[in-house]
């Protein structure tokens, strides 16, 4: 009796753990989905953010090429020149500066003498977003990292739970009772 009552509340309590294990497991697995949507958004946004900074970045030097070779008016015709005309339109420079680069970028006459300081204003555009996209590609490396870390912990917890469950499984066989 005292045998059958030891054996059935092992086996209660094996059971127990089954189910609080399995539930355990689920949630890391949850965890780990939860966190790769995460991730896979961030990486897009990073993408996304990273081909504006390439793309207005590359604009930036060709603009500041073509100045510095004394070609700017070739230079307004090219995508890079439309390119560079969507970003200064969006973008949250002083408006001094908006003004001067919109007068060279929409063609007019009015560049020419200003060159020097146009170029100059490139310059520190391209320097301050060459500046954010290092520090984006920086947060980025950061994320994959830590979402690294985060699933390799994960899988292990899944793993050790998995085991676990089947040990348990297995000393219920042993029990012998149902």
């Amino acid at each position: 009796p005292s045998e059958i009552k030891a054996a059935v509340a092992k086996l209660t309590q094996l059971k127990a753990d089954v189910k609080q294990h399995q539930a355990d497991k689920q949630a890391a697995k949850d965890a780990m989905a939860e966190a790769t949507a995460i991730r896979e958004k961030e990486a897009a946004a990073f993408a996304k953010e990273k081909t504006y900074y390439d793309s207005t970045i590359t604009a930036i030097t060709k603009a500041v090429a073509a100045l510095e070779k004394g070609v700017g008016a070739g230079f307004l015709q090219t995508k890079s020149a439309r390119t560079l005309r969507a970003f200064v339109k969006g973008s949250d420079m002083d408006e001094t500066n908006r003004q001067i680069l919109t007068s060279f970028l929409s063609g007019g006459d009015g560049y020419a003498p200003q060159s020097g300081q146009i170029i100059g204003i490139l310059k520190q555009m391209g320097d301050t977003m060459a500046a954010d996209l290092a520090s984006a590609t920086a947060t980025e490396e950061a994320a994959i990292k830590e979402y690294d870390a985060l699933m390799a912990a994960k899988k292990e917890e899944v793993d050790a739970l998995t085991a676990s469950i089947e040990n348990k499984l297995k000393e219920i066989g042993e029990v012998g009772i149902e």
